[in-house]
């Protein structure tokens, strides 16, 4: 298929810039496969279209202040880096501070670093030298005196994407703690994503124990989510495209009990492409099976879905992975009918808006 099938025009004031003032409030559109129609509702509303018997799945990674401001020193030039991963490496360099790591960032500046260069961030609090160039991304060995995390809990920025627009550097104090508590899951416990799982972002403790009270089960999946899940399809055809792979795990238990489920007739209820992702690639053997690794799978039109019977998402970027993923679970036309739908009915799209459940 053609990438240019999969792309739509948005006007940009229904991009939301913040969550919803109360967490839960977001409105729901309803794709009904069979019947191709639409309701609109309320993500409160989950509880009527969710059985007893159901299984509710979510991804429990943890977002964390991945992005981090400083200069270069040998030019005091301003810089941004976006921490995607850790990287071990034991021939990266040893250095006299008590703690260090190498990483894999992105970078803002205005020209490239060169290897071997050093750079001052957080004001002070970190000293990285960069061992390697690959175009907009670095690696760099990171070196400070207190553990890396403790510095970004007090010196980082939450990780919002680009099309949310923040100047951290002339930002207020509650925009910043606003973010770093409403871009992440209630649920969130496994530190390791620079983008949240947002599907995730609608549920509140209340909703979830309104399921749990109507004999919706509920398992969690871990999906470290880093910047390829969001990054627009650039190549020609989708055949071409390569997914950046990105950290998983899925416990026995989980697995043993969606297994159940599935053979009993009860639905999975996917929260988010990433579990979705989790899922199907923890099945490819037919049924899913416990274990960790790094998943690559790109899910677009035609695939057969082998565990997610139901899922439920936000509104996605033109010609992104994730709008081909609920065009695959839905049908193209249908998705795009949802869309033009949601354009009318002025939701609210991308991280912080409404959520649309595919029945």
């Amino acid at each position: 298929m053609k990438t240019s099938e999969f792309d739509y025009d948005l006007p940009a004031g229904l991009i939301a810039q913040e969550p919803p003032s109360e967490r839960g409030t977001s409105r729901m559109m309803v794709v009904h496969r069979q019947s191709g129609t639409f309701e609109h509702r309320r993500i409160s509303d989950l509880p009527e279209y969710l059985d007893a018997g159901d299984l509710l799945v979510v991804n429990n990674t943890k977002v964390f202040p991945a992005r981090i401001f400083g200069h270069r020193q040998a030019t005091g030039g301003k810089i941004e880096l976006l921490l995607v991963e850790e990287v071990h490496d034991s021939s990266f360099i040893n250095h006299h501070s008590s703690f260090s790591s190498s990483w894999d960032c992105f970078l803002k500046a205005r020209s490239r670093p060169k290897v071997g260069e050093k750079l001052e961030l957080a004001d002070g609090k970190i000293e990285a030298i960069v061992l390697e160039v690959r175009g907009e991304r670095i690696t760099a060995e990171f070196f400070s005196e207190s553990p890396l995390f403790d510095i970004l809990e007090e010196a980082g920025y939450p990780p919002v994407p680009p099309y949310i627009k923040r100047d951290y550097s002339t930002s207020t104090i509650p925009l910043v703690e606003m973010d770093k508590e409403r871009y992440q899951t209630v649920y969130a416990e496994h530190r390791g994503s620079v983008a949240a799982p947002t599907a995730g972002l609608h549920f509140t403790d209340e909703l979830l124990d309104l399921l749990s009270g109507k004999g919706v089960g509920r398992r969690e999946v871990t999906l470290h989510v880093g910047p390829g899940t969001f990054k627009p399809v650039s190549v020609e055809t989708l055949e071409e495209h390569v997914m950046e792979s990105e950290r998983y795990s899925l416990s026995g238990q989980a697995a043993g009990e969606i297994n159940s489920v599935k053979s009993t007739g009860g639905r999975i209820v996917a929260v988010g492409s990433t579990t979705v992702r989790t899922l199907e690639t923890a099945a490819m053997s037919g049924s899913i099976e416990q274990g960790e690794g790094r998943s690559t799978l790109f899910i677009y039109p035609p695939y057969e879905f082998k565990v997610v019977d139901v899922m439920l998402t936000n509104f996605h970027l033109p010609k992104s992975s994730l709008i081909m993923m609920v065009s695959a679970l839905a049908g193209r036309d249908l998705i795009f009918d949802a869309y033009k739908e949601a354009i009318k009915k002025e939701y609210r799209f991308y991280s912080y808006g409404d959520c649309m459940l595919i029945l």
